[in-house]
This record gives C-alpha cells, sequence and structure tokens, in this order.
C-alpha cells in the first residue's frame, strides 16, 4: 500500500521505511539482495536512526524542564530558521497549513478577495485560502517546471484579486523575479508556500524570503521533518509576527494570559518537535547534498529517454523534496516499477481545479495542470539513496516505459 500523501504540508511520503536498508544508509550490500530489494519511495528509518541518539538526548533535556510547549526550545529553532531563511522573524505553528491560514487572516485578506493559486499544488494551499474566508483564484502552471510563472499570475488576476501564493513545488523556487514584478503592477500581496522548498534558493536568495511572508511545514516526510506535526511563518514584517504570534496562541495579548486581541485558534509548536527540527536542521545540509547527488544521477542515466524530468532552472538552486518525472503510460509504467519493488508517488493527481470541494471556484480549463496530471510519477528521493538503487530505479523506468507508448 502506498503512504498517505500529503505535499503541500503533508506528505509527500511518510510512512517510514525499514526495509529499504539495514545499513547506514551509504554502506553497500551483495550484488544479489541489491538487485531483488525493494526500493521505498522515501526512506525516514535512515534518518531517523541517524539523529535518534541526539533526538533522546534533547527530548531528555524537555522532560526535564517539563515546558512542553513553546519555551525556549521553539525559541531556538525559530532564530535558527529565520537566519537560514535570510529573514528577521520566524513564528512557530503547529502545521504548515496553519502557517497559510493564519497568515492571510494577519494581514486582511478574508471575504471577498481572491488569492491566485496554481492548480498544480497540495490541496492545504487551497485549504488556507478557503479558511481565511477568501476564494482561490486558480492558475496554470508553466509547461516545463509545473510552477507558477508570471505569465500564469498574470493571466489569473481579476479586479478582485488581492494576493497570490507561488508555491515552491518539489523542492524549487518559482521564478520569483517574474511573478514579484507582475504582482508589484497588480498591487498584490505575495505569499510564499515554501512547504517543500526547506533551504532552496533563487539567485542565491533562499525560498521564503521573497514576498512579505513564508509559510513552511515541518511533517515528517519533508527535506526537514518533525516526529509529527510542525510548520512555520517567516517574514521581515516585525508587525505581522506579532500578531501572528498572538493569533497562534489563542489571540492573546503579549505577556498576558486572560487578555486575547486578536481572533485566534490554538497552533503552537510543541517543544518536543522543536527538539527533532534542531537536531536534523544541523544535518540538513549533507542531506540536501545528497539529495542533489541522487537527482543528477537520474538525470544522467534517463537524459535523452522517452522519461522526462521536471526542468530545473538555472539560478534556482533546487533541494528535490521531489523527483518528478513525466511518462507516457504513467498506470502502466507505475504498475510495472511497484512489481519490481519499486515504490513511486503521485504529486498530484489531481488538479485542485478539478476537485470536489473546489470546483466551483473554477472558471475554466488549466491545460497544462490537468495533462501533467496524467503523466507525472514521483521517483524514489531521499538522503540515503543509493547510487546502485537509482541505477535500479532508471533500468526499470526505461524497460517500464518502452511497453508503455512513446511519449508525446
Amino acid at each position: 500500500m502506498q503512504p498517505t500523501q500529503e505535499p503541500g504540508r503533508e506528505l509527500s511520503a511518510v510512512a517510514p521505511s525499514v526495509a529499504a536498508s539495514t545499513s547506514n544508509g551509504f554502506g553497500r550490500r551483495g550484488a544479489a539482495e541489491r538487485s531483488t530489494s525493494r526500493i521505498p519511495f522515501a526512506d525516514l528509518a535512515e534518518a531517523t536512526r541517524e539523529v535518534r541518539a541526539d533526538v533522546e538526548s534533547s527530548f531528555a533535556q524537555v522532560l526535564d524542564a517539563g515546558r512542553f510547549i513553546g519555551g525556549e526550545l521553539v525559541e531556538r529553532f525559530e532564530q535558527e530558521w529565520s537566519a537560514l531563511c535570510g529573514t528577521a522573524h520566524a513564528v512557530a505553528m503547529a502545521n504548515g497549513t496553519d502557517a497559510l491560514h493564519l497568515t492571510l487572516r494577519a494581514i486582511g485578506i478574508g471575504p471577498g478577495a481572491e488569492v491566485v493559486v496554481p492548480a498544480n499544488t497540495f490541496v492545504a494551499t487551497v485549504e488556507g485560502v478557503v479558511l481565511a474566508g477568501a476564494m482561490p483564484r486558480f492558475a496554470d502552471v508553466d509547461p516545463d517546471t509545473l510552477l507558477l510563472s508570471a505569465a500564469t499570475l498574470e493571466a489569473a488576476i481579476t479586479p478582485r484579486t488581492r494576493a497570490v501564493i507561488p508555491v515552491h513545488l518539489y523542492g524549487q523556487v518559482c521564478d520569483m523575479d517574474g511573478i514579484q514584478r507582475v504582482a508589484s503592477a497588480a498591487e498584490l500581496v505575495v505569499i510564499e508556500d515554501a512547504a517543500q522548498a526547506h533551504g532552496a534558493t533563487w539567485r542565491g536568495r533562499p525560498a521564503g524570503s521573497f514576498g512579505l511572508a513564508g509559510c513552511f511545514s515541518f511533517y515528517p516526510g519533508k527535506n526537514l521533518g518533525a516526529f509529527g506535526d510542525a510548520g512555520a511563518v517567516v517574514t521581515d514584517d516585525i508587525d505581522l509576527a506579532r500578531r501572528l504570534r498572538s493569533m497562534r496562541d489563542h489571540g492573546r495579548a503579549a505577556g498576558f494570559h486572560h487578555e486575547h486581541e486578536f481572533l485566534g485558534t490554538n497552533s503552537r509548536m510543541d517543544a518536543l518537535q522543536a527538539a527533532v527540527l534542531l537536531v536534523k536542521l544541523e544535518r540538513l545540509p549533507t542531506w540536501t547534498r545528497a539529495r542533489r547527488e541522487a537527482a543528477a544521477r537520474y538525470r544522467a542515466q534517463l537524459a535523452g529517454g522517452p522519461v522526462r524530468l521536471v526542468r530545473a532552472v538555472s539560478g534556482d538552486e533546487h533541494v528535490y523534496h521531489l523527483l518528478v518525472a513525466r511518462v507516457p503510460g504513467r498506470e502502466r509504467t507505475r504498475r510495472s516499477l511497484a512489481r519490481a519493488g519499486i515504490e513511486t508517488g503521485l504529486h498530484y493527481p489531481v488538479p485542485c481545479h478539478l476537485m470536489a470541494p473546489y470546483r466551483h471556484h473554477a472558471d475554466g480549463p488549466l491545460p497544462v495542470a490537468e495533462q501533467s496530471a496524467r503523466e507525472i510519477l514521483s521517483l524514489p528521493m531521499y538522503p540515503h539513496l543509493r547510487a546502485e538503487q537509482v541505477a535500479r530505479v532508471c533500468e526499470e523506468l526505461l524497460a517500464a516505459v518502452e511497453g508503455s507508448g512513446r511519449p508525446r
């Protein structure tokens, strides 16, 4: 059975796999075992083993202190995360969906306002808009990157549009130069959905630092994943950060327990999750390099063949939360890979504008998002993926595609 999938916020593949390896993740096995063993879509067990001792030590500190919500570890994580993102403030949240929803509310985007969102995204991007009381305005995506572009944003804007949420899907930052140019001309607020782009950059600038705010998820399957749900908003706006800190804590006024200045909710980060994130944050650069090396192997071994990988743009430091291919005969190909013991994912098989709760917000077809949803296939990708595993995935994938017809 495939793991539950929630990338935007969620998961891109989450259930820990313990069958993928019994080594340290970078070791080697015998040839026979390598050729027949299952290759998981994502393997959280390897990363967990790597950090377990340090996490247990941090958990002991939390248990000794008895501060389980907020506190020193959460504040420390906020400081380190804002530094990585190049922003003045980070506000820890319970999850990435709350990060989007509360940010929209905090800046006054609500009933009567439209927010442009790409149709190719995890549903939480759209949920955040609707939960804030605003209306999603669906945009198509670039045919090569499958991301929102300046052109598709411009085509979606109406007189009621007040904001745009570019989604840095798969670990690649959108063309923020073009998007900000269009957004500025239309006087739109830019809120980045960076739930899949931990540490990604565009022209040297980190994801989350371009708009008024950047929203992150630390769901377990993310490049930086907690041991449960967690999220954050980063911003340079001190007033926005102050409102968000209040709204995540039932709207409490700073320094008061029973005085409430905003309509809030309960979206505080647990200290235990902050402890996990701090330990993993030290390893994020190494894990990111490993993802990029795996992606380079995929690209080299699939170059010139019938399988097209979603394009990585020059100037964009991709962090490869997902490695997405476009293949002919996708379902047949996926079944063939499953029979060979290779797990894959779909991100995403139904564009948001075609989903039942949101169809009434769509005002026409979005051909690129609709066509790509029938072709996309997410291949195994995680830091401990070995070179021989990538080679086997590519070999089985090409063999499967050859029996499924030629690409368009």
